[in-house]
């Protein structure tokens, strides 16, 4: 495999997401991707979004993405100030970008004969092949219920402790949760517009760098 950085929740954290970059080494040839939730809550979506399409990196489509998007659908709908902020801020190639976001990306194995490594921002439903995986799964799943069931809610297990395979899973979105280390998942949202950090996977070696958040932007 091509030397991968996959990049945990941005949310706008633009400063971070240099600084993560630069304690990962971060040069030509290197492939950039990220989770999702590239934009909002954090102070420069619009920053982040320029130096992805700069860079050619790859992303697959979060939540926050997805609510961005459609409220930049619908121009004439109040919103709170912040969000509208965030549509104010963003140049139609910035909405190009997000909107060509697919809702998972294929890696391709790390090594001849290992599982492929697949990116995704909220979960998978374990025993249901990536191509068949429901939309609202892709950007919001967090746990699936005692009776088998996907919540998008904590509650029951984390999904990735019940994920088998085949596929390596990549994904973010559960702060709460924050790092998860399951045999085939990994779960990069470490919280960083929180307070928390930003952390990515660098593969294939399987190395895992952070850094500290600059601030608190938003709270719990």
């Amino acid at each position: 495999m091509q030397r991968t950085i996959v990049v945990g929740d941005v949310h706008g954290c633009a400063d971070e997401l240099q600084d993560l970059l630069r304690a990962c080494g971060y040069g030509k040839g290197d492939r950039l991707v990220l989770v999702g939730d590239l934009v909002a809550k954090g102070p420069d979506s619009q920053g982040v979004l320029q130096f992805l399409r700069e860079e050619g990196a790859l992303a697959v489509l979060g939540n926050h993405d997805n609510h961005a998007l459609k409220a930049h659908g619908h121009p004439n709908k109040e919103l709170k100030a912040e969000r509208q902020i965030l549509l104010d801020t963003l140049e139609k190639a910035d909405w190009d970008y997000l909107d060509a976001l697919p809702l998972f990306l294929r890696l391709g194995p790390e090594k001849t004969g290992d599982a492929d490594t697949v990116v995704v921002h909220g979960g998978v439903v374990p025993g249901v092949p990536i191509e068949k995986q429901e939309r609202e799964h892709f950007l919001t799943l967090r746990s699936i219920r005692e009776d088998g069931t996907p919540s998008k809610k904590i509650e029951g297990r984390p999904w990735a402790a019940v994920w088998k395979g085949p596929e390596r899973i990549v994904f973010g979105h559960d702060a709460v949760r924050g790092l998860q280390q399951e045999p085939m998942a990994t779960g990069l949202d470490t919280g960083c517009v929180y307070g928390g950090k930003l952390t990515a996977l660098l593969l294939p070696e399987r190395k895992l760098v952070s850094v500290s958040a600059r601030k608190s932007y938003v709270a719990w």
